[in-house]
């Protein structure tokens, strides 16, 4: 299989050195001999952002013969592709080429119209921009990596790793994707989504102006029944005014907020803590470990065992 890797000027040597170095291993470790890597661009040289120069990159031709294109980043101002990418990327694609964007790639792929209609993820942070500048695309903010079997797409940065792993399971099979994975020691599958990445501060105290005390006064609270009416109470309004307010201040339901504070209070507390799921369950007011284990995984996709596993903070290093 022959891969051509899209490097631009700007881009960091991360993003540029996971599919790289994960496609080229398969080839190093005799999993697949035909294999074969180019790195290509529409620039003779390029600059990457730590300022090494990359010189002898192959030009658009590398397209002609290619099976698998991948964008692995793209330029932080998320600009449209220009003409001469989007020819070059459509052309491939008619002949039967296979597309990955991994991170911010998924924009280009986007820009030249390759994704209407086709769910897909980016980084988490960009996923609102990439849904509000191509509305044809359908944006999936949670996931690793989407596979379309001829379009595939990647969440943030570590994420391209899975999507490249996944990249050589499919054509290669699970046992090749799992010795290359011991090989460059990382997990041959991770399980959960993006969301148990983010990381959703509060609104700042002005943002709220009167709620600010309820708030307050709700996340002091977390570990009780705290109910809509008991915080429309606290605040002095109707319950329906109230949702209208707090809705107007949060861009949430009284509900939503509270439960995603209590899912913010519980992992910080698996990551900080030794405290067993069932007590965390309690003080963070899910009644009981069942509630509290759906409600984690529902919203991040994985559990708060394998969360735990993943975050926890050691204190002492």
């Amino acid at each position: 299989m022959k891969i051509a890797i899209h490097a631009f000027e700007g881009i960091s040597m991360f993003h540029l050195a996971v599919p790289s170095t994960v496609f080229c291993e398969v080839g190093a470790l005799g999993l697949a001999p035909g294999w074969r890597t180019t790195v290509w661009s529409t620039d003779p040289r390029v600059t990457t952002s730590e300022g090494l120069s990359l010189d002898g990159l192959a030009g658009p031709e590398a397209l002609l013969d290619a099976d698998l294109l991948v964008f692995p980043s793209w330029h932080p101002d998320l600009r449209p592709p220009g003409a001469e990418l989007s020819s070059a990327v459509q052309d491939a694609v008619d002949r039967g080429a296979r597309l990955v964007g991994l991170c911010l790639g998924a924009f280009p792929l986007a820009g030249s119209g390759l994704l209407d209609g086709r769910a897909v993820v980016t980084h988490w942070g960009a996923a609102q921009e990439l849904a509000t500048r191509y509305p044809a695309v359908e944006v999936n903010p949670d996931a690793i990596y989407v596979d379309h079997g001829d379009v595939l797409t990647s969440a943030g940065t570590a994420s391209a790793l899975d999507a490249c792993l996944h990249v050589v399971r499919r054509e290669l099979g699970s046992e090749a994707a799992a010795t290359l994975a011991r090989h460059l020691v990382v997990a041959p599958h991770r399980d959960g989504g993006q969301a148990q990445y983010i990381r959703r501060p509060l609104p700042e105290p002005d943002g709220v102006g009167q709620l600010g005390a309820t708030i307050d006064w709700a996340l002091a609270h977390l570990e009780e029944q705290v109910t809509v009416e008991a915080m429309a109470a606290h605040a002095g309004m109707s319950r329906r005014n109230f949702t209208r307010r707090f809705g107007e201040a949060t861009g949430a339901s009284p509900a939503q907020w509270l439960t995603s504070r209590r899912l913010d209070e519980s992992r910080r507390l698996l990551e900080r803590s030794t405290l067993p799921v069932g007590t965390i369950a309690a003080r963070t007011g899910f009644g009981s470990a069942v509630t509290f284990r759906q409600r984690f995984a529902d919203a991040y996709g994985t559990t708060p065992t394998s969360y735990r596993r993943r975050f926890a903070v050691d204190e002492g290093a």
